[in-house]
């Protein structure tokens, strides 16, 4: 079964929590992100649910600051609590050097996979999974694969 489509969450989420997909961008970030960004939110808004409120923060950043200070490009913050929103971080202040050295669409697609592969934790957590940190960094990146192949299908660039 598809994790994003599971509904584990409808028997231990409190009712009375925001729910949805938000996206904020850091001033600066360069419009032909903010513009592939939304574009896949709202894809992502059509075929699936987030019943408690996600952020995403996108930073004007060549990389995140993390606890363990290697740095990342996107982060998903897990709370211990359902009546704690969780948030998503993605890194996109190196677009512009990116984008000549990958090319305009291929470093569009790695941001929304790092989307993608962030709100799978979302979805691990809601859903309550009980995975090792390995098994939940294999299944994100495999679920992120899938997610953006099924963006593909439809939309020819991000």
């Amino acid at each position: 079964m598809n994790i994003w489509e599971m509904e584990k969450w409808r028997r231990i989420l409190p009712s009375d929590v925001r729910s949805g997909l938000r996206l904020r961008f850091d001033k600066g970030v360069d419009d032909e992100v903010k513009n592939a960004c939304i574009k896949y939110a709202k894809w992502l808004r059509e075929y699936y649910d987030f019943p408690i409120r996600i952020p995403i923060y996108f930073k004007n950043t060549d990389k995140l600051k993390t606890v363990d200070e290697k740095g990342a490009y996107a982060t998903f913050f897990r709370p211990n609590s359902f009546f704690v929103e969780p948030y998503i971080r993605v890194a996109v202040g190196d677009y512009e050097k990116r984008k000549s050295e990958w090319g305009k669409d291929n470093i569009l697609f790695a941001y929304l996979v790092n989307i993608s592969h962030e709100l799978t934790h979302y979805y691990q957590w809601i859903n309550d999974l009980k995975l090792t940190t390995i098994g939940e960094e294999r299944q994100a990146t495999t679920y992120a694969n899938k997610i953006i192949q099924e963006y593909v299908d439809e939309v020819l660039h991000p």
